[in-house]
């Protein structure tokens, strides 16, 4: 099952999609926020629709405490915006520090502050996704 993440920022979204068998993740791009919501969401669904997702999986940016703050709320309403825009299943999963792992990856290997911006979103995406594949009940993992 291919599945297409989403890390919903307020200027950029970072998309990231698994392979056909649902093993592993891979950034996709940085959509810009256009201004228009509905819009950003065609565009999210011409996605879902190119790479064949049967599902989409979006951050959820909980507080460190495991709280719902005012983005985590903001998250959760544009969720349920995008599962009727989409027609394919949206769920949310707890991105905390996906962005500072991303980031911290980015760097060491040697990406410059100017470097990582541009690609930061794409890559918490892909984090964020790689993380739900290996979380799901029945998934082997290799040690």
């Amino acid at each position: 099952m291919r599945v297409l993440a989403l890390d919903l920022g307020t200027k950029r979204i970072g998309v990231a999609v698994s392979d056909p068998t649902g093993t592993l993740a891979s950034p996709l791009e940085v959509l810009t926020r256009s201004g228009d919501r509905a819009r950003d969401h065609r565009r999210i669904g011409q996605l879902v629709a190119d790479t064949g997702a049967e599902r989409v999986v979006v951050g959820l940016p909980l507080s460190l405490d495991g709280s719902v703050g005012p983005a985590a709320a903001a998250v959760l309403e544009e969720v349920d915006e995008l599962a009727a825009a989409l027609g394919v299943p949206v769920e949310t999963y707890d991105e905390r520090l996906t962005t500072v792992t991303a980031d911290r990856a980015l760097s060491e290997r040697g990406l410059r502050a100017e470097a990582r911006r541009r690609v930061v979103d794409k890559a918490a995406a892909t984090v964020l996704l790689q993380a739900w594949l290996d979380g799901r009940p029945g998934v082997e993992r290799s040690t």
